[in-house]
């Protein structure tokens, strides 16, 4: 409809100043309202502020051309594609048809480049804001879809975004674009329009018209239409083509909806007008030269534009409402929407048009027009748009015979792009058809796929390993697809012995297959995890082989596997570097699960590595990425646990622990008991629950022998079960568990096995009346092979072991060096509950625990120590660490209290300088 948004003066209000306060807006409301009409209104008002405004209006046909929108969004800012970087200009290349397209579409990675460059139009001081306007939001073409979704997640509130949806009842469907969900969710402001009364009726009708109603015959029609001004205007012109106005009481020409109220007005048309709108109508993108190439002369038109059922712009020709393309379709006859599918194929001038013709009209079989159809599937894939060439492949395989090859790999196609795309559900339900119908290696190939959505997906786990035990049933022995078979059950089982056979068949069937080079380096890598897992010596050559075959692209199936190797064996640099890696070629795809999955496992990281901080901002990402998702959280909930355990909030972290228990319980899930199991351990160990951690850890125990897991990698948990042990009595259990911790660090010495082993030998010589002599020495040496930065949670905690074992032989001086050296360690990592039961303990030795003002607490015992007379090696001794380690901190000491030599030092520290707090 034409005009302004009569009787809409509150609404506009209401939104605009949402938008200037940085709201999103969804206008909402049924077919015919006058949504555009208020979103148009806005957009004048945005103009004239001097708003930079990127719109676009998708219709129900262009649904089928990815990309369609985003190029009329991005459109007014092509002349800022030099200040992307190479990869996002070349993303959306293909989308702008700003340059050459080299290669597929990934449409990640135009969502990245979408948002920066709306990132680069918001920081453009030429514009007070800029507003992104979607009209119609529900026929977004999904691949401009996602990417704007992506996209404005991450800009806001930088970026205004003003929506309209059709909704018959507002507020009850989920807003489009995720705008409800965080973080925008919180600045969404939804307006619906409710029906317009009868004087703003009267304007609307009249400037439609040109007609001034008798009032009583105007309070009929917005009765008759309920206020609602596309339907009010369609029922006065239906009266206007009445001989004679209506006498009061007389019907009125009411239809009972306003679909079949635009077929009776197409029906008035001259046969060739409406010939041409249904043309127009069944066409993929109308234009005047396409539909003269189906016999349709400009003239045709002229009716329908008349009418004010079309509009002919340039050379494009559109309805000037969605319901009135809907009402045309609707009303044509099978029979004829076949012929006029076969004449717009025949007829069309871009191949992709015709196939998608060819698909709606083919119905017997037809080899060369599947062929056709396939080939713009496959284009259609390439651009990015999976839902469109998922369907197209459909249409291919229903054209040809059952008994050709081609057949089958359409329908596989099929099944890949609507999982590309997200869809489980249809690609679970066209995975388990094609198995069903195919037979051979074909049957096999949709097993497979079967797996890898089930996966994906939500389903359990046995899902994914039992569709692909029968793949591997039906699949040709030694071939390759055997070899991909095998490669995924290595993934989806959990139990070593098992997975490990599955990786080294897969290894030995896939080493002479340049093609499936990525797939046989996930295979090395499996296989290396899962013989470690087993209790075999790690074949590190393995490793180097698979990060050979991968090259510059990590191995999507296997691709964390050298990561979580080297965190395993305390390289947490190494690690990190690779994660780091995958994370920025995800975030460059916007591929977010894989983002979510590294994030986690960064976080992991940097909390062994002590960098609290640093794994809290990881952890926080990954949450938000997978609320927004609809990831499993029990990962990230596990580590934030665990962090909340470090920091002393003990009583949040046994709650984190008991739901992750209770969740577990209800899945009979023993991953998330095992991880849980653990968290729960530690925050009932550091909270002083000695039998409760000694229990859980036990629990956790038995799940892990239970599964064959005879090196655990990522649990690292006896030297605290051995503590709890110890510390609520049962010495027969802290015994064995040395037993089992020492076959573990004979089986892969790392620095945790090192300092666990040490401090636990410390613990239990205690506990059993021994002199802990020799092993307090072992401590020291263990704790000096381990770099500050490695461990240094477990390295202030050999402190604090070693400084009760002092206080328990009466070693005071040495307790007290100790264990105030474990409580400033404890500090400057921010483990409050530890630092606070170290300077407990110091207060037991009876001495001053007091920090200083100006050193630090190792320096402070260093400092003293030395005054003392002790040499650097008896000071590292009595400290636990390296004599490097000591004459760095004398070095800090002597500048800090000014002093250039022990004696001097000896005078300061008589004198008390730099000691009392």
């Amino acid at each position: 409809m034409s005009g302004t948004a009569v009787g809409r003066d509150s609404v506009v209000g209401v939104a605009r100043r949402s938008l200037a306060e940085g709201r999103q807006v969804l206008v909402e409301g049924p077919a015919g309202i006058g949504k555009t009409v208020v979103l148009r209104s806005l957009l004048d008002a945005a103009t004239g502020d001097g708003w930079l405004t990127l719109r676009c209006a998708p219709t129900e046909a262009e649904r089928a051309l990815p990309f369609a929108a985003l190029a009329d969004v991005l459109a007014p800012l092509a002349d800022r594609m030099p200040a992307l970087s190479p990869p996002q200009r070349a993303a959306l290349a293909g989308v702008l048809l700003t340059g050459e397209v080299t290669g597929p579409v990934d449409e990640r990675a135009v969502g990245v480049a979408t948002g920066a460059l709306l990132d680069v139009a918001a920081a453009d001081p030429a514009w007070p804001r800029v507003l992104v306007a979607v009209d119609d939001a529900p026929w977004l073409d999904p691949p401009s879809e996602r990417a704007l979704r992506f996209a404005l997640r991450r800009v806001a509130p930088r970026v205004a975004v003003l929506v309209t949806a059709r909704a018959d009842r507002p507020g009850a469907a989920p807003a489009p674009l995720g705008l409800d969900q965080r973080p925008t969710g919180g600045r969404l402001e939804r307006v619906a329009l409710g029906p317009l009364g009868v004087g703003a009726l009267h304007h609307v009708l009249r400037a439609e018209t040109g007609k001034v109603l008798p009032r009583p015959l105007l309070i009929r029609i917005a009765a008759e239409s309920g206020g609602n001004p596309l339907l009010a205007v369609e029922l006065a012109r239906a009266v206007l083509r009445m001989p004679r106005l209506p006498a009061p009481g007389a019907d009125l020409p009411a239809a009972p909806s306003l679909r079949q109220l635009v077929a009776e007005r197409v029906a008035t048309l001259p046969p060739p007008t409406r010939q041409a709108i249904r043309l127009a109508a069944l066409s993929g993108l109308p234009t005047l030269a396409g539909l003269a190439r189906a016999g349709v002369a400009a003239a045709d038109l002229d009716a329908a534009e008349e009418a004010g059922l079309v509009a002919v712009t340039g050379e494009l020709v559109g309805f000037t409402h969605p319901v009135y393309a809907a009402a045309v379709r609707a009303e044509v006859p099978p029979g004829v929407r076949h012929r006029l599918h076969r004449l717009l194929a025949d007829t069309a001038g871009d191949p992709d048009e015709r196939a998608r013709q060819l698909a709606r009209c083919a119905s017997a079989p037809d080899p060369a027009a599947a062929a056709e159809i396939a080939a713009t599937a496959e284009r259609q894939r390439q651009r990015g748009a999976p839902e469109t060439a998922a369907g197209l492949y459909d249409a291919a395989a229903r054209l040809t015979p059952p008994e050709a090859a081609e057949h089958a790999r359409w329908r596989l196609a099929a099944v890949q792009c609507r999982f590309d795309s997200g869809d489980y559900p249809a690609a679970k339900a066209t995975a388990e058809l094609a198995a069903e119908q195919l037979t051979g290696p074909a049957r096999a190939e949709a097993l497979l796929l079967r797996a890898v959505v089930a996966w994906s997906s939500d389903e359990p786990g046995e899902a994914a390993e039992s569709a692909a035990e029968r793949a591997l049933a039906v699949v040709p022995a030694g071939s390759t697809l055997a070899g991909r078979v095998h490669a995924h059950l290595a993934v989806f089982r959990d139990a070593p012995d098992p997975a490990r056979r599955h990786a080294e068949r897969a290894a030995a069937l896939l080493a002479e297959s340049p093609d499936d080079r990525p797939v046989h380096a996930a295979a090395l890598l499996l296989l290396l995890l899962n013989e470690v897992r087993a209790g075999l010596p790690a074949r590190t050559e393995l490793l180097e082989q698979a990060l050979a075959q991968e090259g510059e692209e990590p191995s999507w199936l296997a691709g964390t596997v050298p990561a979580i190797w080297w965190k395993s064996l305390d390289e947490h640099g190494r690690a990190r570097e690779r994660l780091h890696r995958m994370l920025d070629r995800a975030a460059a795809r916007g591929d977010e699960p894989s983002q979510h999955e590294l994030l986690c496992h960064l976080g992991e990281t940097e909390l062994l590595a002590g960098r609290w901080a640093d794994a809290a901002g990881h952890l926080a990402a990954a949450r938000e990425l997978g609320e927004q998702y609809g990831a499993d959280l029990a990962g990230v909930a596990w580590m934030e646990g665990l962090l909340l355990a470090y920091r002393g909030r003990l009583t949040e972290a046994s709650a984190v622990a008991e739901e992750g228990l209770r969740r577990a319980a209800e899945l009979d899930d023993r991953w998330r008991r095992r991880i849980h199991a653990q968290l729960a351990g530690f925050a009932a160990l550091t909270g002083g629950r000695l039998p409760e951690a000694a229990r859980h850890y036990g629990e956790l125990a038995a799940i892990v022998d239970e599964m064959g897991l005879v090196e655990p990698l990522a649990q690292r948990f006896e030297p605290d079960w051995l503590e709890a042990c110890v510390g609520a009595g049962d010495l027969a259990t802290a015994e064995a568990v040395l037993e089992r911790l020492t076959v573990r660090h004979r089986r892969l010495a790392r620095p945790w096995t090192t300092l666990g082993l040490a401090r636990s030998r410390v613990l239990l010589a205690g506990a059993l009346g021994r002199d802990a002599s020799d092993a307090l020495a072992e401590l020291a040496a263990a704790r000096a092979t381990v770099p500050p930065d490695v461990l240094p949670l477990d390295r202030a905690r050999c402190l604090l072991v070693a400084g009760v074992a002092h206080r328990r032989a009466r070693r005071r001086r040495a307790a007290r060096a100790a264990l105030s050296a474990a409580a400033a360690e404890f500090d400057a990592l921010g483990a409050a509950a530890l630092a606070a039961r170290a300077r407990a303990e110091a207060e037991r030795t009876g001495g001053r625990s007091a920090a200083p003002a100006q050193l630090t607490g190792t320096e402070l015992e260093v400092a003293r120590l030395a005054a003392a007379g002790g040499t650097n090696r008896s000071i590292a001794d009595t400290l636990f660490i390296s004599p490097k380690t000591v004459e760095a901190n004398l070095a800090r000491v002597y500048r800090k209290l000014g002093v250039a030599s022990r004696a001097e030092l000896g005078a300061v520290m008589a004198r008390g300088a730099g000691v009392d707090g």
